[in-house]
C-alpha cells in the first residue's frame, strides 16, 4: 500500500470506504425499525444508497486527508436519526440498535477476507487489485468497529454501555455526550505519551484479536 500514488489509493480505498460507512449506517437504521422506531426508515435511510449516508467532509474529505498524508483513516458518514423513545424497550432497544453497525463491520470484514481469499486463489490481471481491496476492505472495517466500540458517547460503544448501566449512572454518564467527540478529536490529534498514540492502545487489543479471527480463515 505504501508503494501507491493518490490516485491508485483512492481507487483502493473508495469503494470500501463507502460500503463501511453505508452498511453500517443502514445497518443501524434497520435495527431501529426492527426494534421499534420507524424514524431511519421513514426518512428513507435504511438503504444501501451511499448518497443517502454521504457527509461531504466527513465522508470524501477528511478520508481523502488522512489517505494523502498517510497514517490513520478516519471519517464518519450522516448519523442516522434514532428515537430512542419510541423502541418498544429503549434500554434493550439502544442497546441492539448501537451493537448492529460495528455488527455490520464485522460482517464485512470477514466478507472482505473471503475476497483476499479468493485473490490469492485467482492467477489473472485482477488478482491484485483485488487483493489490495480486500486488504483495504478489511483494515477499514476492522478499524471502523473498534473505534465505533469505544466507550464514548456518542459512539456505539457509549451507547452500549448506557444501556447496560443503572439507571442513575446511565443518567450521570448520558450527561459526557457533549463532549464525547472532542474526546475523540482530542485523543486523535493530541493523544501522545512518550511517542505512544493513546487511541492506538486503546483500540489495539481488539484490533488484534479481529486480524486474529480474519488469519483464521485464510
Amino acid at each position: 500500500m505504501d508503494t501507491l500514488n493518490l490516485l491508485q489509493k483512492i481507487s483502493v480505498y473508495a469503494l470500501p470506504i463507502l460500503l463501511a460507512i453505508t452498511v453500517h449506517e443502514a445497518a443501524h437504521a434497520y435495527a431501529a425499525k426492527r426494534f421499534g422506531d420507524p424514524t431511519a426508515y421513514v426518512l428513507g435511510r435504511m438503504t444501501l444508497n451511499p448518497l443517502k449516508h454521504i457527509d461531504p467532509f466527513g465522508t470524501i474529505l477528511l478520508p481523502l486527508l488522512c489517505l494523502a498524508i498517510g497514517g490513520f483513516i478516519f471519517g464518519w458518514a450522516k448519523p442516522v436519526p434514532v428515537n430512542f423513545g419510541a423502541l418498544r424497550n429503549p434500554r434493550v432497544g439502544s442497546r441492539w440498535v448501537a451493537a448492529a453497525g460495528p455488527g455490520a463491520n464485522l460482517v464485512m470484514a470477514l466478507i472482505w477476507t473471503l475476497f483476499f481469499k479468493l485473490a490469492l486463489l485467482m492467477d489473472n490481471g485482477y488478482s491484485e487489485p483485488l487483493a489490495l481491496m480486500s486488504q483495504a476492505g478489511m483494515m477499514i472495517n476492522v478499524m471502523l468497529m473498534a473505534l465505533n466500540l469505544l466507550p464514548i458517547l456518542p459512539l456505539d460503544g457509549g451507547r452500549i454501555l448506557e444501556s447496560l448501566l443503572p439507571r442513575r449512572l446511565a443518567w450521570q454518564y448520558s450527561r459526557l455526550e457533549p463532549y464525547g467527540m472532542w474526546i475523540l478529536i482530542g485523543l486523535l490529534a493530541f493523544g501522545q505519551i512518550g511517542g505512544v498514540n493513546v487511541l492506538s492502545l486503546m483500540l489495539s487489543p481488539l484490533v488484534q484479536l479481529m486480524y486474529g479471527l480474519l488469519n483464521l480463515m485464510l
